[in-house]
């Protein structure tokens, strides 16, 4: 089971990448606005360096849990901005959460987005309303928990969590940014939606679109 599990993530980290990339210049742009217009191209170089590191493991010996450490590891070498930090300290939260339960199952996902959610807040200090991805995925942390709580299968668990993220994301055009170089501008970042809750859905959609397609956690 853990090796078809840490093939599945090695799957999500490629279409994560792929995804990322297609979107890049949507990301720059939206980083223009209220940043330094490299919010894309940093994502993109951070999981092409994640897949490039992936790609050096046995699949077949590996556990899920050492895919999301590789992740941490290889994202932070690759991206020396503040985004580098967060999301190495999200795979490393996830990948220590998940020596407990290597399974894949719902409950595993569920648990997988809220220690990146955990990992994202604890190395940030900043909270929902702050104008930053956090507005993407604390709403999906806990769509994912709620999802739990009435026992959704893969496919509706999924499909919540990725409406509240968007819904979450698409709400920060209406926020003052409190945190990161965008708090800088105070009002005039009115108006824009902030590119890493973009880029957050972004990842929660090819994650989305991973676990659904693998079929992975099927209820036993």
């Amino acid at each position: 089971m853990s090796e078809q599990a840490a093939r599945c993530l090695g799957n999500m980290f490629q279409r994560i990448s792929i995804a990322i990339n297609a979107e890049k210049d949507h990301l720059s742009e939206l980083d223009g606005a209220i940043g330094d217009a490299d919010h894309g191209i940093t994502m993109s170089l951070g999981f092409m360096a994640v897949n490039a590191e992936l790609a050096k493991l046995d699949a077949s010996q590996a556990l899920p849990s050492e895919i999301f450490a590789v992740a941490a590891s290889a994202f932070l070498d690759a991206v020396g901005a503040s985004t580098g930090p967060l999301y190495a300290t999200a795979f490393r939260k996830a990948s220590q959460a998940m020596k407990s339960d290597e399974s894949l199952s719902p409950t595993c996902q569920a648990m997988i987005i809220d220690e990146m959610r955990a990992g994202i807040q604890q190395r940030g200090k900043g909270q929902r309303g702050d104008k930053t991805m956090l507005d993407a995925w604390i709403p999906a942390a806990e769509a994912a928990s709620d999802a739990l709580s009435r026992s959704l299968d893969v496919a509706p668990m999924w499909k919540a969590i990725l409406d509240a993220a968007e819904t979450g994301a698409n709400s920060t055009s209406s926020m003052v940014a409190a945190r990161g170089r965008a708090a800088r501008l105070g009002e005039r970042s009115l108006g824009h939606i902030d590119p890493g809750a973009a880029s957050a859905v972004i990842i929660l959609r090819a994650m989305r679109d991973t676990f659904v397609d693998a079929g992975a956690g099927v209820r036993p």
